[in-house]
């Protein structure tokens, strides 16, 4: 049981105060706006939320503003707020259109006003924002990102736009796949069109959505080939050239001519420099090893094995981290986007003498985080680690996974932890979950012997035990020890803070539920009626992300229809107050990689739950004003 001395906090200090052992560099992050948002809730009531920046002071305060009708504003707070960032109007007449805005207040004076959020006249009661889309024919909304393409503080949406799409494991044509950059008022930047050589599905078309060269406008990169098309319309490479497999037993799969890595300009989607790709596929019959089943093939199953991150390699500045290969050979690519220049920063290759111990330990996922505590990341590859040098750091043995989960699970130990599951399939034997220390590799517990799990979650859902729990296969729900507590959730899938309290919630499809802890079951949160889960049976959200408002997160939705994304966010009040998760350099990475192969949740560099102390002051410098 947790012992009734839990660490306290106040919470005007939540996220602002923390005590840094050492002094490290400043990363470069983006220059966010106040990001307010108001839902009408019925009844007259509008629920209003807003940011608190990474870069705020801790005497930080606010008040609250609404103008109807375009009218002189009105304050609705009778002292600047200074506990949380949210407020209930009450009493509004939404037959006009109501505005909202917030000034911060320091030392008594009133800062500049953020940007205005408008609800229209006689807007509905509901608790998402809705993105009209311009889907093309034939094709699906499918996963995002966020980055602010234009500089003006506010995030645009980058969603991959899917037609027919196949697993590297399936011979079959696709349709060539689709990014298209969206306003979140539905207006559409641009269209790029990868083109027929480069294959749909999930392990193919990973694409980073971030400011990789500080100007204060994020960039999309991904791979790319022959008759690719930008946003302006400019074709990449040889446009007239088909490399697209023919043979019955290839067929679709494009496992011959070159392959490119460009950079795009987020605002325009014009390809700003374009590269070959690291590692090229070179022998398909070069990519086999221990992961996974321990066998083989040269049909592109395992050689088109793609993931991808971003990450702070140097402590300041982020670079692109593009991979091939994890069931085996594992290549890991490090690329920095400066001044106009793309350059290849480094090259980790299992394949290389002395690094056998690392083939083999990749998942259909990764993670980024500053394991080792000295500002620069690494890259947590599954079951193995690279350092920010591009070296090896560690390999755990536990080969091949589905899920991974990076974070302080267990705050009663220094650092951070890894839990993951792990495939244990026909001739190989391992544990099949497994919890080990990020910083080192040692293995702390592991559970469900010699089984292939599929899926498992890292979170708190329990206030009685300290740190997060976990689940995934037969054991049941665990605590940080490894012990087990209780039955698990059904639900196995992402996890999200929502409800007012620092325990996470669920999410699975269209639903997000709060975990009894003391009748074992859950209690559904939120429908999203009318919308629908992407990936089939991993039916994860388009994204999910503390996109505006206060510090909870919100969720992205595509509709049946797919003519709509819809951005829900709560409206549940909450005591507590954090800055926003988008400023914790850990978080933010994690946003960036969610759409790569088999979503994970993001996670924050420090605990965020029951009894948690205050965070780490970010240590950030933001991009300059556009």
């Amino acid at each position: 049981m947790r012992s009734t001395n839990k660490p306290r906090f106040s919470y005007l200090l939540v996220g602002l105060v923390g005590l840094c052992a050492t002094v490290l560099a400043q990363r470069q992050m983006e220059r966010l706006e106040r990001g307010v948002v108001a839902v009408h809730q019925g009844a007259g009531k509008v629920f209003v939320s807003w940011r608190l920046l990474g870069t705020d002071v801790v005497e930080m305060a606010f008040n609250v503003y609404r103008s109807a009708n375009g009218g002189k504003a009105t304050k609705l707070n009778d002292r600047p707020i200074a506990d949380v960032t949210s407020l209930v109007d009450t009493n509004v007449d939404l037959t006009k259109s109501n505005a909202y805005f917030v000034r911060p207040v320091l030392k008594n004076r009133e800062q500049p006003a953020s940007r205005l959020f408008t609800l229209p006249a006689n807007a509905p009661a509901r608790q998402y924002l809705s993105v009209p889309l311009q889907t093309p024919l034939g094709y699906t909304p499918n996963d995002a990102s966020v980055g602010d393409l234009d500089g003006d503080g506010e995030y645009e949406i980058v969603l991959h736009q899917t037609g027919r799409g196949r697993d590297n494991s399936q011979n079959g044509l696709t349709d060539p796949p689709i990014f298209q950059a969206y306003k979140l008022d539905g207006t559409l930047l641009w269209t790029i069109n990868l083109g027929k050589n480069i294959r749909e599905g999930a392990h193919y078309t990973q694409f980073m959505v971030y400011d990789l060269d500080g100007d204060g406008r994020a960039e999309m990169a991904c791979k790319t080939a022959d008759g690719s098309v930008d946003g302006k319309g400019k074709i990449i490479g040889d446009g007239n050239a088909d490399w697209v497999s023919k043979d019955a037993a290839t067929l679709g799969k494009v496992l011959t001519g070159p392959e490119y890595f460009t950079i795009f300009d987020g605002l325009t989607g014009a390809a700003l420099a374009t590269a070959d790709y690291i590692p090229g596929r070179g022998d398909l019959s070069g990519w086999g090893g221990i992961g996974g089943n321990g066998g083989n093939d040269n049909n592109g199953n395992r050689a088109d094995r793609f993931l991808a991150g971003v990450a702070y390699l140097d402590g300041v500045r982020p670079s692109v981290v593009m991979c091939r290969g994890y069931y085996g050979r594992s290549v890991l690519a490090a690329w920095d986007w400066r001044n106009g220049k793309l350059t290849s920063r480094w090259v980790f290759d299992s394949a290389q003498p002395g690094l056998a111990a690392y083939s083999g330990q990749g998942n259909h996922n990764l993670s980024v985080a500053d394991v080792d505590g000295d500002g620069k990341d690494e890259i947590v590859y599954g079951s193995m680690c690279v350092d920010d040098n591009g070296k090896g750091l560690y390999s755990t043995g536990l080969r091949h996974g589905d899920a991974l989960h990076v974070s302080d699970l267990d705050p009663t130990r220094a650092g951070l932890e890894v839990y993951g599951i792990h495939e244990i399939e026909e001739h190989t034997q391992g544990p099949g979950t497994a919890l080990y220390d990020a910083r080192t590799g040692k293995i702390l517990w592991t559970s469900d012997p010699n089984k292939d799990v599929g899926r498992g979650v890292a979170a708190d859902i329990d206030p009685r035990h300290f740190g997060a729990e976990m689940w995934g296969g037969t054991e049941g729900l665990k605590n940080t020890k490894g012990e087990r507590i209780g039955a698990a959730p059904r639900m196995v899938n992402f996890a999200i803070w929502w409800d007012g309290d620092l325990l996470r919630e669920l999410l699975d499809r269209n639903v997000i539920a709060k975990w009894d802890w003391q009748r074992s079951k859950l209690e559904t949160l939120l429908t999203a009626e009318g919308c629908t889960a992407n990936n089939s049976s991993k039916a994860t959200p388009t994204l999910s992300a503390d996109l505006f408002g206060d510090w909870r997160e919100e969720v992205i939705w595509r509709t049946n229809d797919n003519n709509e994304l819809r951005i829900y966010t709560t409206t549940i009040p909450t005591k507590y107050r954090l800055t926003t998760l988008m400023h914790d350099a850990q978080y933010r990475l994690s946003i960036a990689w969610q759409n790569v192969a088999y979503n994970q949740p993001p996670h924050t560099s420090f605990y965020l739950g029951e009894g948690m102390k205050p965070p780490p002051r970010p240590t950030i410098r933001l991009a300059p004003l556009r």
